[in-house]
């Protein structure tokens, strides 16, 4: 029987723990044939802290895993009582499995992702901003250019009724609700 991806949702930061678990629990019951791979979908996302860049990991899609598997009682018996994992995407006891174009598709996203880092931040041009740190902080503004590569924004901030444009780093502005 040929191998199938599936969505299996898990708790929202346990999905590395419930494929580690998954793992060791196939490996024991010796069903390596009917899995083939298990993907967190992550994506390299660099962020500015103390004006310095890091690269670090984010969860594309929190609380869920890819898994192509042979499905039939025992596979799904096995997954649906790791602990951690709430079941299946797309039928309780029988879900759709998805199509590999779309796993392909997913699989590719976090591969280019890997070569190329996205900000951890975005935001955009008209965006409202409140500043959190610096000298211009608890201050409301109005993104008005993005600057990815530097990790920066321009924000036009009103100063004596005045738009002033100021030059922060992503870490140093938030959304304003």
């Amino acid at each position: 029987m040929a191998h199938k991806w599936y969505i299996v949702h898990t708790y929202s930061g346990f999905e590395n723990k419930v494929k580690a678990s998954l793992e060791e629990r196939i490996k024991q019951k010796g069903l390596q044939d009917k899995f083939s791979q298990i993907i967190v979908p992550t994506e390299k996302v660099i962020e500015v802290v103390k004006g310095e860049k890091k690269t670090s990991s984010r969860k594309v899609y929190p609380g869920y895993i890819l898994i192509k598997m042979e499905f039939n009682d025992e596979t799904w018996h096995l997954v649906q009582n790791t602990p951690k994992v709430t079941g299946f995407v797309g039928g309780k006891n029988n879900p759709v499995p998805l199509p590999d174009k779309e796993a392909e598709k997913i699989i590719q996203q976090m591969e280019e992702r890997a070569q190329k880092p996205r900000p951890k931040y975005d935001y955009e041009p008209g965006d409202k901003v409140i500043v959190t740190e610096g000298p211009f902080a608890n201050f409301t503004g109005v993104v008005d250019e993005v600057k990815p590569d530097k990790g920066k924004v321009r924000v036009l901030v009103s100063i004596f009724g005045r738009s002033t444009p100021v030059e922060l780093e992503f870490g140093h502005i938030q959304r304003a609700s």
